[in-house]
């Protein structure tokens, strides 16, 4: 792997952390930034570079630094109400990666990468609290939220993208 690389994937683990600074509690779910910061690494980085800087991120959290929301960090937050989301951080990228780069369906990539986010966190949830409540509580106060950050992230991608060499990306 090329430093480059390296920076690119620490550079999109750094901001999700900050995404999930950026915190309203809701319920067992908060509404954070990560899902923008989680659909630009698939975007901006591709599929691969993306994929990995998620798992960096997931991996950083475990380690116990505080970068989930509410500043929390350590392995027990991957096993707790929403360790299904975070779970899905990696595949959302990886996904809308691909659709954007095989297809150039930038925005279809990144709904279902949302999709991929609130499949993996609504089962996990339910599990928890049952399949209504979860669903009531993990994935429809979020829809209006999460298709905003998918826009915003597909827009921001295109005028990063207009900004930079082709290269540097």
């Amino acid at each position: 792997m090329e430093p480059g690389e390296i920076a690119k994937i620490s550079l999109f683990a750094a901001l999700t952390a900050v995404g999930a600074m950026i915190s309203i509690p809701i319920g067992p779910v908060p509404i954070t930034l990560q899902v923008l910061f989680v659909l630009l690494s698939g975007l901006l980085l591709g599929p691969r570079l993306g994929f990995l800087s998620q798992v960096l991120y997931l991996t950083i959290g475990a380690m116990g630094f505080p970068v989930f929301s509410r500043f929390s960090g350590g392995v027990a937050v991957l096993y707790g109400p929403t360790t299904g989301y975070l779970w899905a951080f990696p595949l959302a990228a990886l996904v809308a990666g691909l659709l954007r780069k095989r297809t150039g369906l930038a925005l279809a990539g990144s709904l279902i990468g949302v999709g991929v986010i609130y499949l993996l966190g609504w089962f996990r949830l339910s599990l928890l609290i049952g399949e209504a409540r979860a669903f009531e509580v993990g994935v429809l106060p979020f829809v209006p939220f999460d298709a905003l950050k998918a826009i915003a992230a597909v827009w921001i991608a295109k005028e990063v993208r207009a900004l930079l060499p082709e290269d540097a990306l």
